[in-house]
């Protein structure tokens, strides 16, 4: 009888590609939650009027504002919806910290609460006065998506209340594609390769979603002129981001657990075992080719798409 050999070489190469795949897999789930906060934040804090297109052509027409319309739809798409949470961290939740965090980064901030003090204590949280005023906020989530080029559909994004930006979506140079407003601009420590100055407007709210202590600690080093952090990173970080202080807020991670959780539906316990192979994996290729996929079209127009500017 024929004895048959075993493909040892193909299970090796299995055993070596599939953590590869598996990471690679983890940090494209990294962007899709990074774009679904962006909306989901949305949908938390403001009342927003319909878009009836999702394309190109729009309407000048002044739009309506439906009563609780979003808290309609959150509850719909999210269990136990709430808006009880603060959005950003704030500094007095950690000089007496009656109920401690259950969780670690990205969905809590178990372990880091003494440089989330040095942190908040040079920061804020608060809003602006012109986002509360607002009875009907009108808003837009813009990435860094090639499309947008040669769109001319920067005044449009211009008119609305809100603007939201991801990551390192340009501005400078794209104006009459993408428009000049930031009013609020979602990063974390690999993707601030923007120019806070030039990108942005004097107002526009800087705001950190952290995904691991590194980025906690990156933030400090820049804003005390420390010495700079270079490992930890799947992509190395600016080592000079010229950024107010003041314009930097910390996202709460009570947003991230919510939208993996109950709204992506991500396996976190697996993600909780892969978690020490991730934040020592400096990823070889930027995921920059990911969709960001639309939620709530009518609700949040969405002008991001694939590929990079």
């Amino acid at each position: 009888m024929e004895k048959v050999t075993p493909d040892v070489s193909h299970e090796r190469l299995s055993c070596k590609t599939f953590p590869h795949l598996l990471i690679k897999m983890i940090n494209k789930s990294r962007w899709k939650i990074l774009g679904l906060l962006a909306v989901f934040l949305l949908m938390v804090w403001y009342t927003i009027s319909r878009e009836e297109s999702f394309d190109f052509h729009f309407q000048d027409e002044k739009m309506t504002c439906p009563f609780k319309e979003v808290e309609k739809k959150a509850a719909q798409l999210i269990p136990n919806y709430t808006r009880e949470p603060p959005l950003f961290l704030h500094l007095k939740d950690y000089f007496w910290v009656k109920t401690p965090s259950l969780y670690e980064l990205p969905y809590g901030t178990k372990g880091t609460e003494d440089i989330l003090l040095r942190l908040l204590a040079i920061t804020s949280y608060s809003l602006p006065e012109n986002f509360q005023s607002l009875k009907c906020q009108r808003c837009a989530v813009v990435g860094n998506g090639y499309r947008l080029r040669n769109s001319s559909i920067g005044e449009v994004i211009n008119k609305y209340d809100i603007v939201i930006r991801l990551n390192n979506a340009p501005v400078r140079g794209y104006e009459r594609d993408v428009g000049t407003k930031t009013t609020m601009r979602l990063f974390y420590p690999e993707s601030a390769h923007f120019n806070p100055q030039t990108d942005n407007n004097p107002n526009t709210l800087l705001v950190l979603v952290a995904f691991k202590p590194m980025d906690f600690l990156w933030m400090e080093t820049i804003l005390h002129d420390k010495k700079r952090i270079r490992k930890g990173f799947w992509k190395q970080p600016p080592l000079i981001w010229d950024a107010n202080p003041k314009q930097i807020r910390i996202l709460n991670p009570y947003f991230m657990e919510v939208a993996a959780a109950k709204v992506l539906k991500l396996p976190m316990k697996h993600l909780w075992k892969l978690k020490e192979k991730l934040l020592g994996f400096e990823k070889e290729d930027s995921p920059t080719d990911i969709c960001v996929r639309s939620w709530l079209t009518e609700e949040v127009f969405w002008f991001n798409v694939c590929g990079d500017f």
